[in-house]
This record gives structure tokens, sequence and C-alpha cells, in this order.
């Protein structure tokens, strides 16, 4: 969490520097991208003809660009720039989707408002200067891919800073909805590498356009100067120079001749124009370019110039001027450059694709293995390459098989802790139900000394003149009392010995069964009694609905679980005497509702959220938490209801279980 006090400088200064190195770099490239002519980034000539020097004009443009990406950033990560001075325990969900958020969309957010905003203000700069459309339209194409190549390396600047910012927010919650995906390579295809093709389409077709340009200019200048070559020039007439210039052939319709003396100039168009760095630069650089004159940065016009005199000994440059390029030859390039980036868009997305579909394989599986609960059916990934997307995929099979392995030892030792648990219960049953049928078998052994003396004074009574009828019938009498008493004995002992022979079945078994409340709870009563007697605990039964009720099912699973939660109930008194615990069997429309309750000492908040969830117990080494956790499964996967609790520390716990009819 420290390192994020860092992130905010770090982004800032990065972009920033960033920023500062891409205008000294188009500082370099600009003039060789736009075809300066020649020596035009000499401060000198610039100062004659331009306000401001190209150095003084990349510093604003450097300063305006640095003040511009720290606005943009302040924007587009204002909600990260927040997250990261907040404490973190007061973070909310929703502020950490709109963090995370904030940080996948930044890379496309500053890319797209660069472009719009830096872009929009430039052409209304570029329209003010009053420079031709085609001139705009190429000084703002490279503009568009310096800003491209910035947001590029900006998103790879500050990668490692947003992850940083990604990995807290998972520290502090780890859930979140990814939403409508994307392909990786989709998003590397717009963010990086499409950008970056249209970058290198766009300098290859400048630099191809420039150097066909000055191909061409090349040519029509060793033309006009081979013509005017061929003529004495100097010590002639403005009328007889005029006449000399209209006998040279044009080589384009569009080309034309001047004449500039003192400040007057005569053209042979009517729309004929000489501007001031055409004349400026002539009169800078005749000399030393041979007579190759260039009009204003980046128009595609140049001209062969001289320097003659007349024969009154006036000095005038005279020359013919004409364009470089062609409406043919700019239809070219930008058809050859949208085909090329065409083709590779295509390239791009059936290439993508196919290592996309190679991942969601992957992906999918992985999927199937969060959802199913059953892996033996999930067959391995066939390897059908030797590159990264194979070391995945076998890695993925790998991953398979041992989550296979790994969830066959999960439920043989789950199966193991059932059925010691279960071993456990029955164990802890059959001790009370040992003194169960304690009672009612001393109780027949009593019986039977009392059948033998009423045997024997029967015996003796016989022929008996004293003993009357009356003494005979009252003798009977006993016999069917203690006959009566017998049968009752031995039906409580049936009842015991029925309900220990249904517990021993597993807590799992899935047989289809049905049986009434009454049966319930009269298992219920008659396992928990022994267990209730020794703790002193009271057990009261309150039915408010009809005891016929079916439940389908298996009585002896919920027996099970019933006496389960009677049983944390008694513990929860923690060995106190003289307490109740009260049993509550009722319907709420199609529903049965039973609910156990106790006024113990309650279940502990750390524990109250992982109870159904986890294995957990408040009995420490006393417990495993196994019973409650397979109470729940059970009552969920086989009487399809549900098992819910409310307590609180020091006042109780109340279990309702809800099994539908």
């Amino acid at each position: 969490m420290n390192n994020l006090k860092k992130i905010k400088r770090n982004i800032y200064v990065k972009l920033i520097l960033l920023e500062i190195a891409v205008v000294y770099l188009m500082k370099i490239l600009v003039p060789k991208l736009s075809n300066y002519p020649p020596n035009s980034e000499n401060n000198a000539f610039q100062n004659m003809i331009e306000p401001l020097s190209h150095n003084m004009q990349y510093l604003l443009l450097g300063s305006f660009g640095v003040i511009l990406y720290a606005i943009f950033i302040t924007f587009l990560l204002r909600d990260v720039f927040k997250y990261i001075k907040k404490d973190k325990k007061l973070v909310t969900f929703k502020e950490i989707q709109t963090v995370r958020t904030a940080c996948f969309s930044f890379p496309r957010k500053i890319l797209i408002v660069q472009l719009i905003v830096i872009l929009s203000v430039l052409a209304i700069l570029f329209s003010s200067m009053n420079l031709d459309l085609h001139l705009i339209f190429k000084f703002l194409l490279i503009y568009f891919s310096f800003f491209i190549v910035t947001a590029i390396i900006s998103n790879v600047l500050i990668k490692n800073d947003m992850d940083v910012i990604l990995d807290s927010t998972y520290e502090i919650n780890s859930n979140y909805h990814i939403g409508d995906k994307t392909s990786k390579f989709s998003n590397e295809l717009i963010n990086n590498i499409l950008p970056f093709f249209i970058v290198v389409i766009i300098t290859i077709a400048l630099l191809g356009y420039s150097k066909v340009s000055d191909a061409i200019g090349e040519q029509y200048y060793y033309y006009y100067q081979f013509n005017l070559n061929e003529y004495s020039l100097n010590n002639l007439s403005l009328e007889n120079l005029q006449n000399t210039l209209d006998k040279i052939p044009l080589k384009s319709p569009d080309d034309y001749y001047f004449i500039k003396y003192g400040d007057d100039y005569i053209f042979s168009k009517d729309d004929g124009y000489v501007s001031k760095f055409f004349i400026t630069y002539a009169e800078m650089n005749l000399e030393e370019t041979n007579g190759r004159v260039y009009e204003y940065y980046g128009v595609e016009e140049q001209g062969y110039v001289q320097k003659v005199t007349l024969n009154d000994g006036t000095e005038c440059y005279i020359g013919f001027k004409y364009s470089v390029t062609s409406n043919e030859l700019i239809s070219y390039f930008i058809s050859i450059s949208c085909l090329a980036i065409i083709i590779y868009i295509v390239i791009l997305i059936l290439w993508s694709k196919n290592i996309s579909k190679n991942i969601k394989q992957v992906s999918d599986k992985l999927k199937t293995i969060a959802e199913q609960k059953d892996l033996s059916n999930i067959g391995v990934l066939p390897i059908t390459s030797n590159d990264e997307i194979a070391l995945l995929t076998d890695s993925f099979n790998k991953i398979q098989q041992t989550s296979k392995n790994n969830i066959d030892r999960i439920k043989s030792t789950q199966s193991r802790l059932v059925e010691q648990e279960r071993l456990a219960s029955l164990g802890q049953m059959i001790g009370g139900i040992a003194h169960n049928l304690k009672t009612p078998i001393m109780s027949i052994s009593g019986i039977a000394e009392g059948l033998h003396d009423l045997t024997v004074e029967l015996d003796n009574s016989i022929g008996n003149p004293v003993v009357t009828n009356e003494d005979f019938h009252d003798i009977a009498k006993d016999y069917f009392n203690w006959i009566e008493k017998i049968k009752e004995y031995t039906e409580y002992m049936s009842d015991i010995i029925t309900a220990v022979k249904g517990q021993t079945v597993t807590l799992v078994n899935d047989m289809e069964s049905s049986f009434t409340i009454s049966e319930l709870l009269k298992r219920v009563n008659i396992l928990m009694k022994h267990e209730l007697k020794n703790a002193i605990v009271y057990l009261n039964i309150t039915v408010n609905m009809d005891e016929n009720t079916v439940i389908n099912g298996d009585v002896n699973s919920l027996v099970q679980i019933i006496n389960n939660i009677i049983s944390n109930a008694i513990q929860a008194y923690n060995g106190k005497p003289e307490q109740t615990i009260e049993l509550n069997a009722s319907t709420d429309g199609n529903n049965v509702i039973i609910s156990i309750t106790d006024h113990g000492s309650g279940i502990p908040k750390k524990i109250k959220n992982k109870l159904f969830k986890e294995m957990v117990t408040t009995k420490g080494k006393n417990g495993t938490g196994l019973g409650l956790y397979m109470s729940y499964s059970t009552i969920k996967a086989h009487f399809n209801g549900d098992m819910t609790f409310n307590s609180e520390e020091g006042q109780g716990t109340t279990f309702i279980i809800t099994i539908p009819i």
C-alpha cells in the first residue's frame, strides 16, 4: 500500500517527460517528413520570414502539450488518485470497481482525448495561418502519428503503475465482475498494434511521398536549368527578357515564369504567385543551391531561379515556378496506404482470432471446472502447436489432472470424516440407549420375580377349600396387570432398537421413504432422553400442526440432524443444569417448520459468517464442525429444504429447518 503514494507522482513524471521527448523528436523528424527545404531551419532565415523561430514554436508547443497532458491525466485518473489518497479501510466496493475500470480504460481514453483535443487545436491554428488544405492535412497526419506513438509508449510506461493499483484493489476486495469480456488480442490490436502499424504506414507514405516529390522537382529543375542556359539573359531590356522567357516551353501547363525587378513582379500567368519565403530563400541560398528554390515549409512547389542584370543595370530575379505534386500522386499514396492498412487489419483479425480461439479453449475448460462438481468427464485439451499456447495448454492439462486427484483425495477424506462423525454420534447415543434399555429390562426382571411368586401362590391354592373363586379371579387379574406391563416395556425396547437400527444407516443415504411428524418426534425423544437427563436439561416439544403430516425422505437422517442440534444446544449451556430447549413443529404454507431454540451462550460473530459454508466449531479440539456442515448439506440435497439460524451472543440460538411437504 505504501507504494501507492508514489504512483501519482510517477505517472505525472513519466508522461510529462514522454511529452517533452516527443516534442523534441518532432523538432528533428517533422522537417524530414514534411520535406522542408534545405537550409530553411537556419535561425537567421526563419527570423526573416516568421515572427517566431521553430525552436520557440516547439518550446511553446511542448509547454502547451505538457499542460494539456497534465490536465488529461488529472481528469482521466481522478478516481484513481482519490483512491490512492483515501484510507483503504473506507474504500467501498463501488469505488474499487470504478478504479479498476479507470485503469483498464485509460490507455484508450488518453489516445482518443489526445487525438480529438490536440488535433482540433492544431487544425484551428493551421487554418488561421491560411495554409493550403493539402498542407494542413499533411501536417495533421504527421502530428496524428506522433500522438499515437505517444499514447502507445505511455501505455507501456505506466503499465506497472496500473498493475500495482489493480493489485492493491484485490487486496481490499477480490470480488470483481468482469462484465462484457474482450479479447486480449483485440485489446492489443486496438490499443497498440493497429495504431502502431498506422503510424508506420503514414511515416513510410510521407517519406515515400517526399522522395517522389523531390525526384519530380529535380526533373523540373534540370529541365528549366537546361533551357534557360540556352539563352544569354544578361544586358537585355525588360521587354526582351520577357520575350526570351516566353520562348521556353513549359514542362507542365500549370508552370509559369516570373520576373522580379525591384519590388515589382511580372508573371506569365494571371494567378502566379511568389511568397516572401520563396524570394528570401532565393536571395540567401541561390549560389549554394545552384538556383533551386523552394516554396514555404511543406508546400509542394519549387522553382529554378537565376539572377540577371538588365541593360539599364537593374538586378532582377527570373525563374520558373512549378508544382512537384499532383492530385493523382496524392490519391495514389492515400489509396496504397488505406489498402495496406485494410489488408493488415484483416490479417491481424484472423491471426488474433486464431490465438484467441486457442486461449478461449483453455478459458472455457477452466470455466467448466469452476462450475461443475464432477470433473471425471472433462477431457484433456489437444496440443496443436509448439509455442506459448502449447505450454499454456499443457499446464492446463496438468492442473486439471492435479485437480481431479485432489478432489478424489478430498472426497475420500470427507467420507472418512463423515463416517467418523457418524460413529462418534452413534457411540455417544448407544451409551444413552444402554441406560434406556437397562430400566425396562430391570422392570421386566422384577415382573418375572412377581410372576414367579404369583405362580407359586396359584399352585398352592389349587384344591385348598379356603381359596374361593373370587381369590382365583384376583390372581388372574394380577397376571393380566403384569402381562400388560411386560407388553409396555417390550414395546418401549422395540422402539429403542428400531431407532438405533435406523441411525446405523449412513447420513447420506439416498433411499426414498416417508414418515410422519409424530414418528420423527417420537424417535428424537427416545434417542435424546438419556443425554438430556444427564445434563438436567428439559426438552419442551410443541406441535402446532397435524402430527400425521407426511414428509418425504429418510427419517433417520432428519432425526440425526435434529439430535445434533439438540446436543449442541445442551453444550451451549456449558454444564448449567435446570435449563430448557424448545422444539417447535408447525407449518407455513406448504412447508414444515421445525425450530430448536436454546438460551445458552450463542454463536460468536467470527463464526456466524462461516457457518454452513465451512467446517467450523466453537468446541475447540473437541469438535470438528462437520455436524452442522453435513446437516445443512443434507437438508438442502436430500429434503430440498433450507436451514437457517438466529443467534445473539449471551442470548441463545435458534436453528430453523424448513422442509417442503
